[in-house]
């Protein structure tokens, strides 16, 4: 493993250790409160809470794994394994947002609400100013580093500071008209259903990377326009990409004059990678095939799966 992803690595794991620590404290904090302050809805929150740290420690233990340098087994690596724990952390929160729906519709549906107190209020509004520091942190540092499943935990933590405002209102209602305390579950619904959009985006774009879905139009673009710029190069065709975790490899031919030397040729297919790996959207590989501009099929197109000129 290069120092590069040695410091990745490091960084995914402090980050989200800190984010676990706060977890479990704010989960011991609002599940107290819930019960104690006689509120669904916070009981829910916390209930939320506590599925972030089994995400945390999913990206603490992927992220030993995913930065392992290429080997026999993995040739391209092991970028995937950080979808595949995006992936999960997407199924846990789509599998905590049920649970709460569930709770709070067997809730209204028996017609039992208490009255909620003072502390349910004080843990809500607590969640929501801890919670949404800890999404801009971690957010920053996962855009910084370039991972997905850094930037996806935290989102994890903004849906618990966004949960965390229907319980608040849910509860503040409730203690001022003690007669509408089924408002509470009604807020625990309202957090179901945030739970549920965040989970199928955050599941959504990691299956299209798991079945090798192409780069983006503007990233394709960027790419060619980056090896069009390489002294030598005369046509550029048969571009493919696909993603891995936050990476990307290309495959691209490129046309050169037929008279030149194959070293000269080879020069030109390095320089090209390079620049492309240098500068280019997140891409960690690059193949290059050379043809001669006499043997070279002047189709005019960029073939990828996603990208059509």
């Amino acid at each position: 493993m290069n120092r590069s992803d040695m410091e990745i690595a490091v960084v995914v794991r402090r980050v989200t250790w800190v984010g676990l620590v706060f977890n479990l404290i704010l989960s011991g904090i609002k599940m107290f409160a819930g019960v104690y302050g006689n509120s669904q809805a916070v009981a829910a929150d916390a209930i939320h809470s506590l599925s972030d740290t089994t995400t945390d420690i999913a990206v603490i233990v992927g992220s030993y794994f995913w930065t392992k340098p290429p080997d026999e087994d993995h040739p391209y690596g092991h970028k995937r394994i950080e979808t595949i724990v995006t992936v999960f952390i997407g199924v846990v929160v789509l599998v905590a947002g049920v649970k709460i729906g569930w709770d709070a519709m067997q809730s209204l549906g028996e017609g039992s609400s208490s009255t909620p107190r003072w502390p349910a209020l004080a843990a809500a509004l607590a969640s929501i100013i801890i919670k949404e520091w800890l999404y801009r942190w971690t957010d920053y540092k996962g855009k910084s580093i370039k991972s997905t499943a850094l930037s996806a935990n935290a989102w994890h933590h903004r849906l618990d500071a966004f949960s965390s405002i229907p319980a608040f209102i849910a509860v503040g209602v409730a203690m001022i008209k003690p007669g509408w305390a089924f408002v509470d579950a009604i807020g625990a619904l309202i957090v179901c259903v945030m739970i549920l959009q965040a989970a199928i985006k955050i599941i959504l774009p990691q299956v299209s990377a798991l079945i090798d879905t192409g780069a983006t139009t503007e990233e394709c673009e960027a790419i060619v326009a980056i090896a069009r710029g390489v002294d030598g190069v005369l046509q550029v065709h048969g571009l493919r990409t696909r993603y891995s975790g936050s990476s990307i490899y290309v495959d691209m031919h490129l046309v050169v004059d037929g008279g030149i030397t194959v070293h000269d040729g080879h020069e030109i297919a390095e320089e090209v990678k390079r620049k492309i790996i240098g500068t280019g959207p997140g891409v960690i590989d690059v193949n290059v095939h050379i043809e001669p501009e006499s043997a070279a099929i002047d189709s005019g197109s960029l073939k990828n799966s996603s990208f059509q000129p």
